[in-house]
């Protein structure tokens, strides 16, 4: 039998490991450190160096435990073409329903009610008009139709909304399960008839910036934007202004402009550059649409299905394009 060594940049966690290794098909061996050994065929990183790509000659695949592909990571993978690229999509279903519930709790002012209730202040009550958006019967436009985004479009398809979607590789118009789904260069032509707009692109050279002031005014005013997929391809202060004027009534962002760079600056650091949390159409997520309390499961099984397609000499799926970056 032929072994399949499989190096990990890290150890894996106590749960990772309860829920990888009963997974996998014999013949599959596992190691873990900064450098893997010469002999290693996958490599299992999300940012790996130029010296572990070095120290294994014999890799064949670099797996991404997350999806998207970091601009350094896609540099650094020029030099090595023989090494193919692939994604873990285990997050698909966390991601989309924490889209969901972002295009929910934005759409309906969830925060200005909770916060009013919060005070023993009813009298957002009895405002008329009231500012939430009724979604049954309007369209929704997903910028991204792959894992996430066709479980986006299911979702929304189920509040009774009419979905469209764009897509990089497509030529032509199509019909995917109840989703109109067009190809990305048409997108100016797309954004006046979305109700609600749900960004699930990656980053990349082609996506950032892809939304500005121009692209945003196009939206009618009772749209909703929620953003899962990264921050900068909306322009931070067209988006901003945008909400801040009511040319755009709410949106739910997980995705952001700034991180904090070390632990220690954790506990205090603004997520822009602008001041979205004194706005109450806005709700705030912390890039936690992955999260979920069976993460590892997930991962893990998606991990070890690919890892066992490799060592049966199959497709291991969820091939990236480097040129393209996903």
């Amino acid at each position: 039998m032929t072994t399949l060594h499989v190096h990990f940049d890290r150890p894996l966690a106590d749960d990772e490991a309860e829920n990888l290794l009963p997974r996998l098909a014999p013949g599959i061996e596992l190691t873990d450190g900064p450098e893997p050994p010469a002999h290693t065929g996958i490599l299992v990183s999300g940012r790996p160096t130029r010296e572990q790509l070095v120290a294994a000659p014999n890799l064949r695949a670099l797996i991404i435990p997350w999806a998207g592909l970091p601009n350094d990571t896609r540099d650094l993978l020029r030099d090595f073409p023989a090494v193919t690229v692939h994604n873990l999509h285990h997050n698909a279903a966390p991601v989309a329903e924490l889209a969901l519930m972002l295009l929910l709790a934005a759409a309906k002012f969830a925060l200005r009610y909770d916060n009013a209730l919060r005070s023993n202040d009813w009298r957002i009550r009895y405002e008329r008009p009231a500012p939430t958006v009724l979604l049954d019967s309007k369209t929704a436009l997903i910028l991204g139709y792959g894992a996430i985004g066709r479980r986006v479009a299911a979702a929304c398809r189920a509040l009774g909304m009419t979905t469209l979607a764009t897509r990089r590789r497509l030529d032509a118009p199509q019909m995917a399960k109840g989703t109109i789904v067009h190809p990305a260069g048409i997108l100016r032509d797309l954004l006046p008839q979305a109700d609600a707009l749900i960004i699930c692109l990656p980053h990349t050279p082609q996506t950032d910036g892809l939304l500005g002031a121009d692209e945003l005014a196009l939206l009618p005013s009772h749209s909703v934007l929620v953003n899962i997929g990264r921050g900068r391809i909306v322009d931070e202060r067209a988006l901003y202004e945008a909400l801040r004027d009511g040319r755009l009534r709410a949106a739910g962002l997980d995705v952001w402009y700034s991180y904090p760079p070390d632990e220690a600056a954790r506990a205090d650091w603004p997520p822009s550059a602008y001041p979205f949390h004194e706005l109450d159409n806005v709700i705030m997520s912390p890039h936690r649409g992955g999260a979920a309390d069976e993460t590892a499961r997930l991962r893990m099984t998606a991990l070890a299905e690919m890892l066992n397609a490799a060592a049966a000499a199959r497709e291991m799926g969820n091939l990236v394009d480097v040129e393209a970056g996903y």
